[in-house]
């Protein structure tokens, strides 16, 4: 969290240096210009964990623009536990909404029909049925995937990598490796996970909030010898 917070500082200090003063909106159309653009989304991802108000990002602006005049209202060096605190709050928070929410979506998806709730909390919907073999634990096995949270939004998929993904069944999260030993090969399914067994508190990344519930389609094309 402590490097979170840290280069969040660092964008905002890095877009300090560069902006005088508060330009109109502008669209980039030139290579350099979609560049430069696309570094003002890698900041706002960075800030993403304090989950900014628009009344709170105008405060931000504000402080960028006053430190880009010499005119900062506050001294960094005495905020800098603050904005620790704030950034371990806001991602607690998120935490706690996504448990909640991931609590709704569970109960939703078990009434589906074919859904299965397993001991661990895992939900298995069959989706297509195949006609191979079944995995072990110890197995490396090769799947295309989809994972979506529950608002809908892809965090992550095997197409964006360039095709299937291959790795052994127990490297993973435990619902991954409990959820893909139902499948047989040539089968696809649903694997909703509950944090406990996907990511956890930790989140993954600024894609999976912390306590997500995440909700993979998974095709499982090949038992690797």
């Amino acid at each position: 969290m402590k490097n979170t917070a840290t280069a969040a500082l660092a964008a905002v200090l890095l877009l300090a240096a560069c902006t005088p003063s508060a330009p109109p909106k502008a669209s980039p159309k030139t290579d350099q210009e979609k560049t430069v653009y696309a570094v003002g989304v890698a900041i706002h991802k960075s800030l993403e964990t304090f989950a900014f108000t628009p009344a709170e990002l105008e405060l931000v602006l504000a402080g960028v623009r006053d430190a880009s005049a010499n005119k900062a209202e506050v001294k960094l060096e005495e905020q800098q536990n603050a904005i620790q605190k704030l950034a371990l709050e806001r991602r607690a928070a998120q935490g706690a909404d996504a448990q909640k929410k991931g609590v709704e979506y569970l109960e939703k998806v078990a009434k589906e029909p074919g859904a299965e709730k397993t001991a661990s909390g895992l939900v298995y919907i069959p989706v297509k049925e195949g006609t191979g073999k079944t995995p072990a634990a110890t197995d490396q096995v090769k799947v295309n995937y989809t994972g979506k949270l529950v608002d809908g939004k892809v965090f992550d998929a095997s197409a964006k990598h360039g095709g299937p993904a291959t790795f052994p069944l127990n490297g993973v999260i435990p619902c991954w490796t409990e959820g893909v030993q139902k499948i047989k090969v040539g089968g696809k399914a649903r694997l909703v996970c509950p944090a406990a067994i996907a990511y956890g508190d930790r989140g993954a990344g600024g894609d999976v909030p912390p306590g997500a519930t995440l909700d993979f389609e998974v095709e499982l094309v090949e038992i690797m010898k």
